[in-house]
């Protein structure tokens, strides 16, 4: 079966600025791909330039083993969904839902009864006379979804599409999200710069950087295993270990990085086994986070390190209030050496 996207050796230069520099991927048909990095790392870019709203600069782009070089955005079979919305004012809930098929000259029994099926699959059935400023942020995601899958695409590309909720919300949006992915089974290419939202909904994540790619694979792969010293301080926040801090801890001169949730409070460094790596440190600071806290230790002159503990008895044993200076430990096989 053909990939439902692939990129081969795409570019896209604006003059001088490489906003995509000799990138190559491949989405399979029905997964939950996410491209994940920081502004201007060239993730929006490549997915305009699936929809079509881009032409690439050089390379072939695929979609479901077509080349769409030359197709324009409305022959391609994909749809967007906007962190805005776009949603047309004017127009009830219904109607624009029903806008796509509409405009394709869909008789209106037809487009009515489909866009019904529609509202009802994203729970707002009982809204359809609404106009768009009468739904929260929440709803109005929710008739931007339906908007899109009316017309049954192939590929639904969704451009920070919860980037204007607030966090409860967006929580909760994430999981109907992944969960409405898996009932209509079709490809979701997704961006976003927020790591732990890639980290969970994704089947597989791209991490860009600068016009590049600079690691695919699956969350937990990415998370455990990262490939630079980008990957690892960019998703879910990691203890970089350069070579001379390396070289004073565990006497190789090997660039790694450490978990903060694998490093933990010794409390007797005398029973501490050889496949342990200790340290002793100053806490500097103590961030409350409810279930956990998070600690910052520094363990020489300018050198710190992050350690996140979970709240509850066991995280009694140890003084970890401020300026207390306490050992820590982490185990060897917890740390990662991503130097090529």
């Amino acid at each position: 079966m053909d990939a439902a996207v692939t990129f081969e050796d795409v570019c896209r230069y604006y003059g001088k600025i490489h906003a995509i520099d000799h990138v190559s991927f491949e989405v399979a048909d029905g997964e939950f791909f996410s491209m994940l990095g920081p502004s201007g790392s060239g993730k929006t870019t490549s997915l305009r330039l699936i929809a079509g709203f881009e032409r690439a600069t050089a390379g072939k782009i695929l979609i479901h083993g077509a080349d769409a070089r030359n197709v324009p955005p409305y022959e391609r079979n994909v749809n967007t969904v906007f962190q805005d919305y776009a949603l047309f004012p004017h127009m009830t809930v219904m109607q624009n839902v029903a806008y796509g098929l509409r405009v394709k000259g869909v008789d209106k029994k037809t487009y009515s009864r489909k866009a019904g099926e529609m509202l009802e699959m994203v729970k707002l059935a009982n809204l359809s006379s609404r106009h768009p400023g009468q739904l929260s942020g929440g709803q109005r995601q929710r008739v931007a979804l339906a908007r899109a899958l009316i017309n049954e695409p192939r590929v639904l590309l969704l451009d920070e599409p919860l980037g204007a909720l607030d966090l409860k919300l967006r929580k909760q949006m994430q999981v109907e999200l992944k969960a409405l992915q898996r009932q209509l089974g079709i490809t979701f290419v997704y961006v976003t710069h927020d790591q732990d939202e890639a980290l969970s909904m994704s089947d597989r994540l791209a991490v860009f950087n600068e016009g590049k790619i600079e690691q695919i694979g699956t969350p937990e792969k990415i998370y455990e295993t990262p490939a630079s010293e980008f990957v690892a301080d960019f998703v879910g926040n990691a203890n970089v270990i350069d070579r001379h801090m390396a070289l004073e801890l565990i006497g190789t001169a090997t660039a790694c990085s450490i978990r903060p949730e694998k490093i933990f409070f010794l409390p007797d460094a005398d029973r501490a086994g050889s496949d342990l790596v200790v340290a002793r440190g100053r806490i500097t600071d103590v961030h409350y986070h409810g279930a956990s806290s998070r600690f910052i230790i520094e363990i020489g002159k300018g050198r710190h390190l992050v350690l996140i503990q979970q709240n509850g008895e066991n995280a009694k044993a140890v003084d970890t209030g401020p300026d207390r200076t306490q050992t820590i430990a982490w185990r060897r096989s917890d740390m990662h050496d991503f130097t090529p």
